[in-house]
């Protein structure tokens, strides 16, 4: 399975937070060789891995498959589209961008933005819900194509850089799902010390919603939520940033398992995998933060992979440590030496 090629199948489907179908199809398709596959009402993909006995832990591998976007709020009388955001996006990279509207069929527009020379201050940055959408129909043709809760993406198709590093919108977190199948071919047909349970979630930009839902549907006895973490660019404090190609970031946090933490730590020395600490004082801001309070509670760690330009079209990984990531997560379930 090439790591490129799997990030790419990934993130080109749409798939902005409570819209997640196409995204969950895709993985759907991919999941199918690795074991029994379902999509929830909610959008969740769980893949049920290989044979399960009753005399194994259960593990939950999970990341989540739904991306930052936008909503059709409103049309305006002169044909514009109202939008609010849907997860954090950063409102800096709208101005002037491309967008797709994913109404009864994808039409494109342009975000508006005043020219310099009307500006009288070209530093202030619109908010999300003020911003408005030109596709060159009126009122009156664009309410027979568009809706009021359509989904809007800013596109960008995965491009490799320099360095073995890739860019694309919603590396947040389908690198992660990439991370998770990839680890699920890197077990298959070999002795594990669990039953495997794989599950891309939704909503988690808006709320960790999915994983609180499929968290709870099942029985699992521990859990890893692999998510990106911030990359440290230029001029950032690396005492609180990652670097890219430098190995996935294992969560360390009073929220966290410390005996989890501990073993992706030995794992990781025992297999000569890269890896790198990611230490948080409290809640992590990912899909942990809800598995682990599930039910009488999940022992769960985080795994990151490291990012730049989160949130933003043109995010940015290492594909390098995408696959060590998996790697990571497959010697935590086989229990010895890859």
């Amino acid at each position: 399975m090439d790591i490129k090629q799997l990030i790419t199948d990934l993130t080109v489907p749409a798939g902005v937070s409570g819209a997640e179908r196409a995204a969950a199809e895709a993985a759907k398709n991919i999941l199918e060789s690795f074991g029994e596959v379902s999509i929830t009402p909610q959008n969740n993909v769980i893949c049920k891995a290989g044979t399960h006995t009753d005399d194994k832990p259960s593990l939950l591998i999970e990341a989540h498959i739904d991306e930052i976007g936008m909503i059709v709020t409103y049309i305006t009388d002169e044909g514009f589209i109202k939008v609010s955001a849907c997860g954090g996006i950063d409102a800096r990279v709208l101005p002037a961008s491309v967008v797709t509207i994913y109404g009864k069929e994808p039409i494109k527009g342009v975000i508006t933005s005043v020219p310099p020379h009307l500006s009288d201050d070209g530093s202030a940055v619109p908010d999300v819900d003020k911003t408005l959408i030109d596709t060159g129909y009126t009122k009156a043709e664009l309410e027979k194509i568009v809706k009021i809760g359509d989904r809007v993406l800013i596109e960008n198709e995965p491009v490799l850089l320099q360095g073995g590093n890739i860019t694309s919108k919603a590396l947040d977190d389908r690198s992660g799902c990439a991370a998770v199948i990839r680890a699920l071919e890197l077990i298959k047909n070999k002795e594990t010390a669990f039953n495997v349970t794989a599950m891309l979630s939704s909503c988690e930009e808006v709320g960790e919603r999915g994983a609180k839902v499929g968290a709870f549907a099942g029985e699992y006895d521990e859990a890893i939520a692999v998510d990106v973490t911030f990359a440290v660019k230029h001029g950032e404090s690396r005492s609180d940033h990652t670097e890219l190609g430098k190995g996935p970031a294992i969560g360390v946090s009073s929220s966290l398992s410390q005996e989890m933490s501990d073993a992706l730590i030995k794992a990781a020395e025992d297999n000569g995998i890269p890896y790198q600490l990611e230490v948080m004082g409290g809640l992590t801001g990912t899909d942990a933060d809800a598995i682990t309070v599930t039910k009488g509670g999940i022992k769960t760690v985080t795994l990151s992979i490291p990012e730049r330009y989160m949130h933003t079209p043109v995010e940015v990984i290492s594909l390098e440590d995408c696959e060590n990531t998996a790697r990571l997560i497959a010697a935590y379930i086989t229990g010895r030496r890859a």
